[in-house]
């Protein structure tokens, strides 16, 4: 198995890298310090499995298995602290081992890893995604080859341009890899709405509504930007904004 350690702390790694050696069958080919850099170590490496801290700069290990696209790699949870266990086994995690792992604990997490398919595992993630149990609360997003994770509330919408789908938040623009028909499977319907074919909106950020004659409609967000809004959509679209 192809192993990705995180953590923010050197000598945790250091333990964990030791620990690992007595497994023939485990190859570690990266670590990473934070969230952010973990999120770009999962895409760049594509490991089966990732033990993964919990309190990091940055974005926390649950911010991390949140933001991540499908199919994901099989995630075991190292922390020091056991208040997080409901958080990490919701989100479909196949083990939470609490610091300083023993030599012990680890062989069985290890083994259940060995056990689990990547199927299972992929099918059990994807069922925590889209429950309605956990609406992803951030974003997976990418700009100049950086991963950056980005907060719901810092979202104004998300469009289809040029072949890319394309997240527009407060700050900047970013690329991302969903497309927008599985970022609507995925999205809070309280807080997302579908305006047309290429966009969807933060319901949150919209400032004006305007119809148009013929059905359809312009809407204004807090920062100016202006969509159109399709002819099917918009009385929909005015119904979801009188119920907020």
């Amino acid at each position: 198995m192809r192993v990705l350690l995180v953590d923010d702390e050197e000598l945790a790694r250091s333990r964990l890298r030791s620990l690992l050696q007595g497994h023939a069958d485990i190859e570690i080919v990266g670590e990473a310090e934070d969230g952010e850099e973990a999120i770009q170590k999962i895409e760049e490496l594509k490991p089966d499995l990732v033990f993964l801290d919990i309190q990091m700069p940055g974005c926390s290990g649950t911010d991390v298995v949140q933001s991540l696209p499908s199919p994901r790699p099989r995630i075991i949870f190292c922390t020091a602290f056991d208040q997080y266990a409901l958080d990490a086994f919701e989100l479909a995690a196949l083990d939470y081992l609490l610091k300083p792992v023993t030599r012990a604990r680890l062989a069985k997490a290890i083994e259940r890893a060995r056990q689990s398919t990547a199927d299972a595992c992929e099918t059990s993630l994807v069922k925590a995604a889209t429950s309605g149990v956990q609406r992803p609360g951030r974003f997976l997003a990418k700009r100049a080859g950086r991963y950056r994770v980005v907060p719901q509330s810092e979202v104004l919408y998300f469009s289809f341009e040029e072949g890319l789908t394309m997240m527009h938040a407060v700050d900047q623009e970013y690329c991302m890899d969903p497309t927008l028909n599985d970022l609507e499977g995925r999205l809070d319907p309280s807080v997302f709405f579908r305006i047309s074919r290429a966009a969807i909106v933060n319901l949150d950020h919209v400032q004006e509504v305007l119809p148009l004659p013929g059905g359809y409609g312009w809407v204004t967000l807090r920062n100016k930007s202006r969509l159109e809004v399709s002819r099917r959509r918009l009385k929909d679209l005015m119904n979801r904004l009188g119920e907020c």
